[in-house]
């Protein structure tokens, strides 16, 4: 089974918790697990307030995400400048960092996380997140179920 939901989203700030509640939401009622969603929610906002603080212009930005079998797939694309952040985030931010730890951040929530610069959209931010469900988790009940005739 597969379920997306794609949000066009102002570059305002208070887009991140909107992308946030409904991202949690809809993966809380599909039945993943608490501490799974937890992950995808801190990464997914690290992803969006870094669109707010450093891309430019006052472009929308979108955010899509994904539920393939056991994998979520969230795409945060921006209009911006390329960004080529396949080399940061490894190494730990200094203590008295005030910025610098949301790619890291990402890194440690998600289980694969690339940057794509896209020359007709801009820099993607790509997460994902093997996923963890419930044991009453719906979606598994109408896996079981299988198809339903018409």
């Amino acid at each position: 089974m597969e379920v997306t939901l794609t949000l066009a989203l102002p570059r305002d700030h208070l887009s991140v918790p909107l992308a946030r509640r409904i991202l949690k939401r809809s993966l809380d009622t599909l039945g993943i697990d608490g501490e799974t969603v937890s992950d995808i929610e801190l990464a997914l906002t690290e992803a969006c307030t870094n669109v707010l603080d450093h891309a430019h212009g006052d472009d929308d930005y979108t955010v899509s995400a994904g539920i393939d079998g056991d994998c979520c797939i969230i795409e945060v694309i921006d209009r911006g400048a390329d960004f080529d952040g396949a080399s940061r985030g490894h190494l730990e931010a200094e203590a008295s960092a005030e910025d610098g730890r949301g790619i890291q951040l990402m890194r440690a929530l998600v289980d694969r996380l690339e940057f794509q610069s896209r020359p007709t959209d801009g820099t993607v931010v790509h997460l994902e997140k093997r996923l963890s469900w419930a044991s009453d988790a719906p979606i598994a009940r109408l896996e079981r179920a299988g198809p339903s005739p018409r």
